[in-house]
């Protein structure tokens, strides 16, 4: 059984989480978006001894500007989808007006879609879901019907397409792709707003009509 922590972090109000089996002193973290004294604080609250990995679904700075001082931190190897590495090392050249500065990081490990990781414990599948961004990859434990969808798929939404790299054909084949794949009742950890079930928004997301007619 899992133990997810939900923080929601940053000005973009982004959802980081911490991943570990129950009571376990060895975790993962998906997505350090922001406020890294916040999640090391989590980290210590919870009796989290040793982070194995930090978990990057996509590069946007929403999702990575505390990557680099929680890895410091925690000596965590950081996981970055393949074609977005480019992004974590350069974080401050692809900002919005407004944000940042943030600290920059050269990737530790990539992952592009196929892969399976055992960490803390656990055997994480990582699935290529581009179309809110080139390199997007979801990140599914299937042993206990969990996804960190990053920005793909939201409570009642779906992530924006306007961006660089952004295509909506695409990530709807992405969504497609998830709950062909996996169960209804699987619980959706995703990057924004509220956690869900792949059943759930297939049913009622009215930006899966079309998923929901077929």
């Amino acid at each position: 059984m899992i133990d997810v922590r939900m923080f929601t972090v940053g000005p973009v109000q982004e959802n980081c989480f911490i991943v570990r089996e129950k009571d376990a002193p060895n975790a993962l973290i998906v997505d350090p978006g922001d406020e890294p004294d916040k999640l090391l604080a989590a980290l210590e609250q919870l009796n989290i001894q040793t982070v194995e990995a930090i978990l990057v679904t996509h590069t946007h700075f929403d999702h990575i500007g505390a990557v680099a001082p929680v890895a410091r931190a925690t000596g965590a190897p950081v996981y970055c989808p393949a074609l977005e590495t480019e992004v974590l090392a350069n974080i401050n050249d692809y900002l919005w007006p407004g944000f940042g500065p943030f600290e920059s990081y050269e990737a530790d490990h990539t992952v592009s879609g196929g892969e399976t990781l055992e960490l803390a414990g656990l055997t994480i599948d990582v699935v290529f879901t581009p179309g809110h961004s080139p390199g997007h990859v979801t990140y599914a434990i299937a042993e206990e019907a969990a996804l960190f969808s990053g920005d793909v798929l939201f409570q009642g939404s779906v992530g924006r397409v306007d961006l660089p790299g952004g295509d909506w054909p695409t990530l709807l084949a992405s969504i497609e792709k998830l709950t062909s794949a996996y169960s209804p009742a699987t619980t959706v950890y995703p990057g924004h707003m509220g956690i869900t079930t792949l059943g759930r928004e297939r049913a009622t997301n009215p930006f899966l009509r079309e998923l929901a007619e077929r």
